[in-house]
């Protein structure tokens, strides 16, 4: 226990992460259901922004409160990677949403369906993983199902990348699509790393 009263008392970098672990949760439920009635919009694709600003917002009040505070509760460059990589999985999500509107997807390949759900899932372990960093403990089940999911994200996107190339498809279809899974498996390969740099402040704190 002693361990634990050297620390700052001040829980606002736990809070904004929980804030930021919702949001991103949020904004991949918001793609993973664009992506089930495409091309019915239905304002997804502006609620999907709305969520990326919001996590821009969150991420420039992490890095706001790491310049100044002098005694941070975990370290600093863990604070930092951990801020960017949630940043990142919302700007990927919303890049994906943009693309479907951008490339005029007509209707969205059972595979981008299942990547988004993909995501969805790894998102869900990394919100959960976030609601219990303070503890430095329990948390090696969700790293280890997001670590699962980022290698089923892999396979569906080598599945889908090689059907492009077996059906005859149109050119400027194939590169769309390739585009498109890219960009999903980014997103997913950032939920992987932001749990990775969960693992290792556990480590450094356990």
């Amino acid at each position: 226990m002693a361990r634990f009263s050297l620390l700052p008392r001040d829980s606002t970098f736990f809070d904004l992460f929980i804030e930021a672990g919702q949001n991103t949760l949020h904004a991949a439920r918001l793609l993973d259901q664009m992506m089930a009635t495409w091309p019915d919009d239905g304002g997804l694709s502006r609620e999907i922004l709305k969520a990326e600003q919001e996590g821009d917002r969150i991420t420039h009040d992490i890095v706001q409160r790491l310049n100044s505070t002098f005694v941070t509760p975990i370290d600093r460059e863990d604070i930092y990677g951990l801020a960017t990589q949630m940043d990142d999985v919302v700007d990927y999500t919303e890049e994906a949403a943009d693309f479907l509107g951008l490339y005029k997807i007509e209707a969205p390949m059972a595979q981008a369906q299942a990547l988004t759900k993909v995501l969805v899932g790894a998102c869900e372990q990394l919100a959960g993983a976030l609601e219990h960093l303070r503890e430095f403990k329990g948390l090696d089940k969700y790293w280890i199902e997001i670590h699962r999911l980022e290698n089923e994200g892999d396979r569906i996107s080598r599945d889908a990348v090689a059907s492009l190339f077996s059906n005859g498809i149109d050119p400027m279809v194939v590169i769309r699509w390739k585009d498109m899974f890219a960009v999903l498996e980014n997103a997913i390969d950032a939920t992987e790393t932001a749990a990775q740099i969960l693992e290792g402040i556990v480590i450094k704190n356990s």
